[in-house]
C-alpha cells in the first residue's frame, strides 16, 4: 500500500512539474509558497536612486484629471510615475546638463516602456529638454511628502 502511494505522489508532481499540464486537477504539494503582491511601497526611502529617460506631457491635457484625482497643470511641478506613491518629491537631474529640479509625484505613467517617468512642461523647462522631447536623467527620492486628498467624483455629485 505503501508503494502505491509513493507512485501516486510521484505522479501527481510530475503531473504539476509537466509543460502545459493543468495543475488545478492535480494534487497539490503538501506546503505551498505564497503568492506575492506586487504594490508600491507603503513607505520610501530617501536612498531610493533610479536612471532612465523621461519624456513631458504636452498642453493638451491641460485640466484633465490625474490618477491621483487632481486636474493637471502644465505649469506646476510634477511627475507621473509607475510605482512611487503620490505625493513623493523626487528630484530630477538631467545626466547631459546637470540641471535638476524636484517635482511631486501625482500621476501613473508612462505608457512606453522604455520612459521611467513624464514630467510637466514646466518641469522639462527647468531641466533644459523641451527641445530634445526625451531626456537621460537620473531619479533621486527626497521626500515623501502627504499626498493632496482629492474627493472622488462620486463624492462631489452628492455635495
Amino acid at each position: 500500500m505503501a508503494v502505491r502511494l509513493l507512485a501516486a505522489s510521484a505522479a501527481a508532481l510530475l503531473l504539476i512539474a509537466a509543460p502545459g499540464s493543468n495543475a488545478r486537477t492535480a494534487a497539490a504539494p503538501a506546503v505551498m509558497a505564497k503568492p506575492v503582491q506586487a504594490s508600491p511601497p507603503a513607505r520610501v526611502r530617501h536612498a531610493h536612486v533610479a536612471h532612465g529617460r523621461v519624456s513631458y506631457y504636452g498642453r493638451r491635457f491641460a485640466g484633465r484629471k490625474t490618477a491621483s484625482g487632481e486636474r493637471f497643470n502644465p505649469g506646476a511641478m510634477t511627475m507621473a510615475h509607475r510605482t512611487l506613491p503620490f505625493g513623493t518629491k523626487v528630484r530630477v537631474t538631467n545626466v547631459k546638463n546637470d540641471k535638476s529640479v524636484v517635482v511631486r509625484v501625482n500621476d501613473r505613467g508612462p505608457s512606453r516602456r522604455a520612459l521611467i517617468g513624464d514630467l510637466t512642461t514646466a518641469a522639462a523647462g527647468r531641466i533644459g529638454m523641451l527641445q530634445a522631447g526625451i531626456a537621460k536623467v537620473r531619479l533621486q527620492v527626497v521626500g515623501s511628502g502627504k499626498a493632496r486628498k482629492v474627493a472622488s467624483a462620486r463624492h462631489a455629485r452628492r455635495a
